[in-house]
């Protein structure tokens, strides 16, 4: 008896899953560079130093404050100066106060020019003393020479 043979058809693989994979990674590197840019700004170049030390523990209710060269403070794309910024923390211990917190428990992140009067971070910091925040980080670039 004779077997007839079939031709075998080419077998093709579903795109569909990994074209999702594909697109699933894509917007988890926008949310991640989103996240690493909180931190950044364009006004500020921050001084050196060799003693910086990189903190112990992620800071919780973090408030992010650049002090350009000018004097000019920028708080979540808005900017200030000085006598303004209240205005701007105001709307950040809201949010705080909203989570049930109280402003002790926000830490202030001061990222200052290096070219930036010490006077004009003084200020800064004054300012925030006066809405009742008490913990404060200044941030600077580790100096690896």
């Amino acid at each position: 008896m004779r077997v007839k043979r079939k031709a075998v058809d080419m077998a093709e693989g579903d795109m569909t899953p990994m074209i999702d994979m594909t697109f699933q990674l894509i917007a988890f590197f926008m949310v991640l560079i989103n996240f690493a840019q909180t931190e950044a700004n364009d006004h500020v170049v921050l001084p050196n130093s060799k003693l910086v030390k990189p903190p112990e523990a992620p800071l919780v209710f973090p408030i992010v404050l650049h002090v350009a060269a000018d004097g000019r403070v920028y708080l979540g794309g808005d900017d200030y100066t000085a006598e303004t910024l209240r205005i701007g923390l105001d709307r950040e211990l809201a949010v705080i106060r909203g989570e049930g917190k109280s402003p002790g428990d926000a830490n202030v992140v001061i990222r200052g020019h290096k070219d930036c009067a010490a006077g004009e971070i003084q200020e800064v910091v004054r300012v925030c003393q006066d809405s009742k925040l008490v913990n404060f980080a200044l941030r600077v670039k580790e100096d690896r020479s």
